[in-house]
Parts: C-alpha cells; structure tokens; sequence
C-alpha cells in the first residue's frame, strides 16, 4: 500500500464514530484528544484508547473547537498518519480471500467529500471490496470524508489512480465486467449484477465522462418517477450497489 493523499492538509479524524472505528480497527494513532471529563461513549473510547496503548489528552471545548476547524467534533478529535491508499490489487486480493468475485465501486471524479464518504459507508455495508478514484479533480479520504464514513474507511480499501479508463482496461481483463450508472440504460433491475463487477459512477454534475463510459461494458439507470432529473451520487450509489448484493445473495440462495 502506498501514502499518497496531496490533498489532505490536516491528519485528524473527527467525531465518536470515525475514532471509536480507527481504534477497532487497529489503525496507527498519534494521539487522541477529548473533552475533559467525558462520559458516555467518549468514556468507551477512552478505555478503547488505554488499551491501545493511545496517548489520550483531555481538552477544554473550546480548544477541540479550534482543532477541528469549527466541525462537529462531538468531543473527540484523534491525530492520523496520512491515509494510506491501497493499489488496485489489494482489492482483487481481498475478494480473493474472501472466496468472493470481485466487487468493486469506480468513482469517476465525484468531487464532494461527504459524497465520497457516504459511498465509501455503503459500500463497507453492502459488501464490497473496494473504491477506486482518480487522482486528480477528484475528492480524497480527507477528514470530512472520513467522518461522512461513519468509521467505514478503515474497513474498505481505497486505490487512487492516474487515470480511470485504463484502470477500467485493467480489470477487464481479470475478468471482471464493468457497469455504468448513466443516462438511457437499462432499467437496472434488469441488468445482470451477479459475477464480478464494477460500479462506475459519475460525477455528482456531469456524470460519466464520454472515454470513461465508453470503457463500460454496460450501462444501467435508475427509473425517476418524479420532477427532478437525477439522484445524488451517493444515493445512486447505494442502491446499485444493494441491488448488486441483492442478486448475489439470490444466487447464492439457489
């Protein structure tokens, strides 16, 4: 795996869930900084912490205030080493070991971190092996990103590439067939989603750039009954990707 986050300027995570998730997950932690005299939860993340071996420091919340830049710190704020990015391998290899096809989700420049972290949540809970994002005009697992997660970004390996149409190739010729969310596909309930697959959604404006869809093997929407014209990336997203776990569990129930 490989460090490589240009973007991230401040290694933190923010909030009770993305921190209680780094300690379960026995991820490398400098430090955790919490309100004094905690209790509920932040008192379960202290011990959590001790028994990691974190260095814990207690705060006044004014102070956790300026840390996290005025966000929702809910009384906890630990300091990272920058996020690790996986390759493109570590994912197929998880699936391998899981005994499991490939499942993968391929962001085409999906620019807003909470998006990122909301399909990166639903993916950790539907299943799937992993992200692939571009390198540039592209968000990164930043804090805002990671908290958005809920903690699911310790669990689900992300790889940041130079350029997704070639990694589209790539996994093609594992065998794997790619699937586009786009405009004027088939009705994605119809749409055989079983075996190995990726996902590819695009941009939260602009949707699927033109070389990248034309990489795609295929192409699904979603019907819309109602006056506007498109869902949010990541609540595209989800239910692709639980339509995705619906039919392998089907498969798999026959």
């Amino acid at each position: 795996m490989k460090t490589d986050d240009p973007g991230r300027d401040k290694n933190i995570l923010i909030g009770r869930n993305p921190v209680m998730e780094a300690l379960k997950s026995g991820r490398s932690i400098t430090k955790i900084t919490m309100l004094s005299g905690p209790e509920g939860s932040l008192k379960v993340i202290a011990a959590k912490a001790k028994d990691a071996g974190v260095p814990l420091h207690f705060a006044k919340r004014a102070a956790l205030d300026r840390m996290s830049g005025g966000e929702n710190h809910q009384g906890v704020i630990a300091d990272i080493p920058a996020y690790e990015y996986a390759e493109t391998e570590d994912i197929l290899e998880l699936a391998e070991s899981r005994g499991e096809d490939p499942f993968v989700i391929v962001l085409d420049n999906i620019e807003d971190p909470h998006n990122l972290g909301a399909i990166i949540r639903s993916a950790e809970c539907a299943g799937a092996h992993g992200v692939i994002i571009p390198k540039r005009r592209s968000a990164g697992i930043t804090e805002t990103a990671a908290k958005s997660s809920a903690g699911a970004v310790e669990y689900v390996p992300c790889a940041r590439v130079s350029n997704i149409a070639q990694e589209l190739d790539k996994l093609k010729s594992k065998g794997i067939w790619i699937a586009a969310c786009d405009m004027d596909g088939d009705n994605y309930t119809k749409a055989d989603l079983t075996g190995p697959i990726a996902l590819v959604i695009g941009n939260e404006g602009s949707g699927i750039s033109r070389l990248v869809r034309e990489k795609c093997d295929f192409v699904v929407s979603l019907p819309l009954r109602g006056k506007i014209d498109s869902l949010n990336a990541s609540n595209a997203a989800a239910v692709l990707m639980y339509e995705v776990r619906r039919q392998r569990d089907e498969k798999e129930l026959r």
